[in-house]
């Protein structure tokens, strides 16, 4: 908790979550990282107050490689989690899962072990873990390392079956799966989403009944849409995987296809992604995976082969981006950063909207939706510097 448990946010426009529409000049009362209470005059006078002009619900970002400097496969540690909340905080990241993608043997446990420890330390803003491979197709590596690319084993399944209660999503290829792991993997309390995989419409369905419950970047690292084979992207369009997520940088995937799935999955189903590597809040300019070398060029992360290597994309940028390029209307984009990673993860009733009881984790953003602050439980994260408000700020500095 900071210093002032106990404060009251006043907003010029309050985006409840959900979709729902915006409130005007509406207050926010916080205390002990919780929502006391909403309304026109909401907690008492007597408590600190701060002025903001768009209030939304904290964005949370489920796919996330590495931010400010720090990449989580690099050096999955503790002091590498800090510096991916607070890189990401910049683009009004409220809470994330820390990505650890494909890597040699048995290294997805340090990973693991660190997001334990650092949440086991309360570290404001980190949520859980993504596992993205290594359990994924060996034809659909992306820039994850080939030579590190296998099946899931028994060992996995002691390992994986064997971690904590925070929140776990996994992606991994389905065709590569013997039937029967993913309903292992989901009992135990993963969210399974599909990725990097050739997985036919029909296999889907199956694992579907299995617990899979989504698709991760949707369009990238799958087949295309075809007339006699729907695949991953058409059990996304059809409404069979519940969720899916979606790099709207406008380089992953063609603004015609963003439009595309906003008019089919709509804002209830899709999460926006930032897939973000460390150059994101960073002042890095190019590194490695594997022993491939990515660089940062016009706003893309391309390896020497023009493979795209993750991306260089703010959450807030992400939301623009659907709203610029899509019919997304705002509170359906802020929706798609905020609620429905919340509902994927089954965390609604906690996190995702601007409620009574819900988590006090707010993004607050300029009237063009960029962010300028960030809270996470009740805890400033990340604000832009404004020496016509910087008193305000003061309290929970």
């Amino acid at each position: 908790m900071p210093a002032t448990a106990e404060y009251v946010l006043e907003a010029s426009t309050i985006y409840p979550g959900g979709g729902e529409a915006p409130l005007s000049n509406c207050t926010v009362h916080v205390r002990d990282g919780l929502i006391a209470g909403i309304g026109a005059s909401a907690g008492s006078q007597n408590l600190p107050r701060i002025r903001c002009s768009v209030l939304a619900p904290g964005f949370i970002d489920i796919q996330i490689n590495g931010a400010g400097d720090g990449q989580f496969n690099d050096a999955p540690d503790t002091a590498t989690l800090k510096r991916m909340v607070q890189g990401a905080a910049k683009g009004g990241t409220a809470h994330l899962l820390a990505t650890y993608i494909t890597a040699p043997g048995f290294g997805y446990r340090q990973a693991m072990e660190a997001v334990e420890r650092a949440r086991e330390g309360r570290l404001p803003g980190l949520l859980g873990l993504h596992l993205e491979g290594p359990f994924i197709s060996p034809r659909r590596p992306g820039i994850h390392p080939a030579k590190a690319i296998r099946p899931l084993g028994d060992r996995d399944f002691d390992i994986l079956l064997g971690s904590g209660d925070h929140p776990r999503l996994i992606t991994l290829a389905p065709e590569e799966c013997a039937p029967g792991a993913i309903e292992r993997l989901a009992s135990a309390g993963w969210r399974v989403f599909l990725g990097h995989s050739l997985a036919s419409y029909e296999l889907i369905q199956s694992r579907i009944a299995e617990g899979l419950s989504g698709a991760t970047h949707l369009f990238n690292a799958m087949p295309p849409l075809a007339g006699r084979e729907p695949g991953p992207v058409g059990a996304v369009l059809d409404g069979s995987l519940p969720f899916a997520g979606l790099i709207a940088d406008g380089i992953h995937v063609h603004p015609a296809n963003l439009a595309l799935a906003y008019s089919c999955a709509g804002p209830d189903r899709l999460c926006l992604v930032s897939d973000a590597m460390l150059t994101l809040g960073g002042t890095a300019t190019e590194f490695s995976i594997g022993d491939k070398r990515v660089h940062l060029r016009d706003g893309r992360l391309v390896d020497d082969q023009g493979t795209l290597g993750g991306a260089n994309l703010a959450m807030d940028e992400a939301v623009r981006n659907m709203i610029r390029l899509t019919s997304a209307r705002p509170q359906d984009a802020l929706a798609m950063a905020s609620t429905t990673p919340a509902k994927a993860l089954g965390l609604e009733n906690e996190l995702g909207y601007i409620r009574p009881g819900h988590r006090a984790s707010f993004t607050i953003c300029d009237t063009d939706l960029k962010a300028s602050a960030t809270i996470s439980d009740g805890v400033l994260l990340h604000r832009e510097f404004d020496s016509r408000r910087d008193e305000q700020w003061a309290i929970l500095d």
